[in-house]
């Protein structure tokens, strides 16, 4: 077997592991106890959240779940810490990403580098985020396509900030902190996913004209 793909299946296996372990052990729900318990100690509540937003990935938990806990705790100020949780989240999958070279991933990295290089790092990155997808995979993606890392953690904070300030509110209201049954708001949904691709409609056109579309949607 291939160098390179052994040490993507290994590393692959190893991940699904740890993620089903944690996932097993840890929830939002448990988060939100623990936090719920320590609200009135800073340096505590800090720390809970900080090791909740690294671990979250290998859960698999959604980052508005965090966002939800943050809103409760620190109320709408809590949205530029909610942010800066959705930024440091999301950098784990993605610098993991970044390692594989070839392999049984390297047909991912091989579409994602065909949209970032037609979009841009940056402009891709905040539609993939506008975009109501998990933010799981749009990292890895990423990651394998080589986005610059400092495109990449702007388009992040970028995208993700609309759904970090509904997410904090939704917390803020809350008179018992929970997790549980809360999605975003069809509006929310609907909005972001129409800046996504009013972003992508630039690139789209030029792709389409030069496979000599272009002049069709003119007339």
């Amino acid at each position: 077997m291939d160098r390179a793909v052994a040490r993507q299946v290994s590393g692959v296996a190893t991940l699904l592991v740890v993620a089903g372990l944690a996932a097993m052990t840890l929830s939002p729900a448990g988060l939100a106890a623990a936090v719920a318990r320590i609200a009135d100690h800073p340096l505590q509540l800090g720390a809970v959240l900080v090791a909740g937003y690294c671990l979250r990935f290998l859960a698999a938990w959604p980052i508005s779940g965090l966002s939800i806990v943050v809103g409760f705790t620190l109320g709408p100020f809590g949205v530029p810490v909610a942010l800066a949780g959705a930024v440091l989240t999301c950098l784990p999958p993605f610098l993991l990403a970044r390692r594989a070279d070839g392999g049984p991933l390297g047909a991912l990295g091989d579409h994602g580098r065909r949209y970032f290089t037609a979009t841009g790092d940056l402009r891709g990155v905040v539609a993939a985020r506008l975009a109501p997808l998990p933010a799981d995979p749009v990292s890895y993606t990423a990651g394998l396509a080589g986005v610059r890392p400092g495109a990449y953690a702007l388009g992040t904070a970028v995208g993700e900030l609309p759904w970090v300030i509904a997410a904090v509110l939704v917390g803020a209201s809350l008179d018992e902190l929970t997790t549980r049954g809360l999605t975003a708001s069809p509006a929310l949904v609907v909005g972001a996913t129409a800046l996504a691709l009013l972003l992508l409609s630039g690139p789209l056109y030029r792709l389409l004209q030069a496979r000599g579309v272009g002049p069709a949607l003119r007339r």
